[in-house]
């Protein structure tokens, strides 16, 4: 109920031609020291979040000013920030921009925290289509949900996929009823002592360097995927061309959240995969199809040692992909590990 009402107060505020924030990301350092955050359209490191000091957060510090492309469009709609875990295992840098779209439907979300005094790190970027409703719900609500499971940390395959159904329910019930058939994907990184689970739904995409190679996390759900083609298909949908293939001729991805008309063929049950974190493991990057569309997995993953830090990174990627000319907004999250700490 508490979410369903949450999200009928997005739904109000859109009827009522309210604003939302452009750049919807939420950070949560709860229990955590030495996160930066850069305001919308500001300089990357210039704002401290509490418990912050000058000796930390390296990474945010060293990041410096938007460059080249996303500087000349005046960094309007644009935000980054980075931060760095108090034992120093975890660097991570963040970078959202509205690109060419003339409104921001892409949020992530950053969670520092425990649970059951165990050490858990949430990562996630949010795309959204037909509005930002789906979207920025998902930003309050799915990393909550996935911890209010019981088997978060005994099953966490199956916490995760419960939440992502749950939360899917949670925004149909509520967008069913306000005219409006927002949908979004959801890409989600959780680490767990030694185990990372990266779960998809959508054409968001995870890609880690793992002993220097572009090793793809997530597999993007488009409707001319063969198994995916055939599982819409089988359950009485259609995929046709329409300048790309699209389910029903109007979504381009075959999982999303909310998209109510198209739900009995566009689900969200989430793919996961689980690595173990080992010295091979570097970086993860996180992002929305912003990036992926004009940047190739080999050629983020070659950029990330060339840059000072992940929020420098994660700054440069989205730099290169509007340069590139990337027409939608582009998110992404760039993690970094260190095993000498």
């Amino acid at each position: 109920m508490a979410a369903a009402a949450a999200l009928r107060g997005l739904v109000g505020i859109a009827a009522a031609g309210g604003r939302r924030v452009r750049a919807c990301g939420q950070r949560w350092d709860a229990g955590w020291r030495g996160f930066r955050a850069g305001a919308s359209g500001g300089r990357p490191g210039a704002a401290a979040a509490r418990g912050s000091s000058p000796s930390r957060s390296s990474a945010a510090r060293k990041a410096g000013s938007l460059r080249g492309a996303a500087a000349s469009a005046g960094r309007k709609g644009w935000v980054s920030g980075g931060f760095e875990s108090e034992d120093g295992k975890l660097t991570c840098g963040y970078s959202s921009f509205i690109g060419r779209r003339s409104t921001m439907e892409d949020c992530y979300d950053i969670k520092l925290t425990k649970v059951d005094g165990q050490p858990v790190n949430l990562f996630g970027v949010f795309d959204g289509h037909g509005g930002n409703l789906a979207a920025a719900y998902l930003k309050d609500t799915l990393f909550k949900n996935f911890m209010k499971q019981p088997e978060f940390l005994t099953d966490t395959k199956l916490a995760i996929s419960r939440a992502f159904l749950e939360t899917d329910r949670d925004i149909l019930e509520t967008i069913s009823s306000s005219f409006r058939d927002d949908g979004s994907t959801a890409l989600a990184a959780v680490l767990i002592g030694k185990r990372l689970y990266v779960a998809n739904v959508g054409d968001s995409r995870a890609v880690a360097s793992k002993a220097g190679k572009a090793v793809p996390l997530s597999k993007d759900h488009k409707p001319n995927r063969k198994d995916e083609r055939k599982r819409v298909e089988d359950a009485g949908g259609v995929v046709i061309w329409d300048d790309t293939w699209r389910v029903g001729g109007i979504l381009a991805m075959s999982r999303a959240f909310g998209n109510r008309m198209l739900k009995e063929y566009v689900i969200a049950e989430p793919d996961i995969q689980e690595e173990e974190v080992n010295s091979d493991l570097e970086y993860l990057i996180l992002a929305t199809d912003g990036l992926w569309d004009v940047v190739r997995n080999e050629d983020a993953v070659a950029l990330l040692k060339a840059e000072d830090g992940p929020q420098a990174a994660a700054v440069k990627l989205t730099e290169i992909a509007y340069s590139r000319h990337s027409a939608d907004n582009i998110t992404c999250v760039v993690v970094q590990f260190h095993h000498d700490k």
